[in-house]
């Protein structure tokens, strides 16, 4: 078990090569077990813990390897706050990248239930979530909450197949070294706006760098997952804007790192196209 590291360092997150349980959960997200909603949600607003949802879960096979929440500066939305779950079928959970539901929600307005497609990757403990091309079901603080949620995670799982049917196809198409670049220069940009007079901080270069050797590989998958680790979890040398020596951080935050997740894979999927 470690900390998550591709969150901010204050955000409480936890992984786990092991299914977690409530208390270790509870001890760095609390707000998945609040006892009631925010006081700022109205009447009609349907209050349902996620923590009786990810029960109803784990009863239809399903359990957290992950959990994060996200950090707030206002004291009386602590407790209530977005949070994230990943979780791994029981049939799924000893592939070496096991598919995964990545579970959103939030008891103070801020989020709704929301469940995407994700990957996670035992080599590089490297979390990749899907883009728009799959499935992306959110529930709504109405109605029957725990039905709809374990529906669309059934509908997530469903979409697993067109997902290993991309990523085998990313497999079988090899880049050269100028395709790699491209790719490269075009995952800076979604990172680090395009600005002539403030560029990027690392180079294509650095973001290709293999940290393993099962990544020295040319294909277009684990051109990918290189790039995607290197920009997700920091931590290369580079110079800021005033030519300083700086080193890259973790992306921090959950929306910011599901929204860099998701435009890396769709970039992915471009130059699969492009390739194809």
């Amino acid at each position: 078990m470690k900390l998550a590291s591709r969150f901010a360092s204050h955000s409480p997150s936890l992984r786990s090569s092991s299914p977690l349980t409530d208390e270790q959960i509870r001890a760095v997200a609390p707000s998945i077990f609040a006892a009631e909603k925010h006081v700022s949600r109205s009447d009609r607003y349907t209050y349902i813990p996620t923590g009786e949802v990810l029960t109803a879960l784990r009863k239809e096979g399903f359990e957290p390897f992950m959990v994060c929440q996200t950090r707030v500066r206002q004291d009386d939305r602590r407790d209530f706050t977005k949070h994230m779950v990943r979780m791994r079928h029981a049939t799924q959970v000893n592939d070496a990248e096991a598919n995964e539901i990545v579970l959103l929600n939030s008891h103070d307005g801020t989020s709704s239930y929301q469940l995407i497609s994700g990957l996670f990757r035992y080599v590089c403990s490297n979390g990749l979530v899907f883009g728009d091309t799959f499935s992306d079901v959110r529930v709504h603080h109405k109605g029957q909450i725990v039905d709809r949620v374990i529906e669309g995670a059934y509908e997530v799982l469903d979409g697993f197949d067109l997902v290993r049917e991309r990523r085998d196809g990313m497999r079988a198409i090899t880049l050269d070294t100028a395709e790699q670049a491209i790719f490269a220069r075009a995952a800076l940009a979604l990172k680090y706006e395009p600005d002539p007079v403030k560029p990027a901080p690392i180079t294509e270069t650095q973001v290709l760098a293999p940290r393993r050797g099962d990544d020295v590989r040319s294909d277009l998958w684990s051109t990918f997952n290189r790039i995607q680790e290197s920009l997700l979890n920091g931590g290369l040398l580079g110079r800021g804007a005033t030519g300083r020596r700086m080193r890259t951080r973790p992306v921090q935050g959950i929306d910011q790192n599901l929204r860099l997740n998701r435009a890396l894979w769709m970039l992915a999927e471009e130059m699969r196209h492009l390739k194809s």
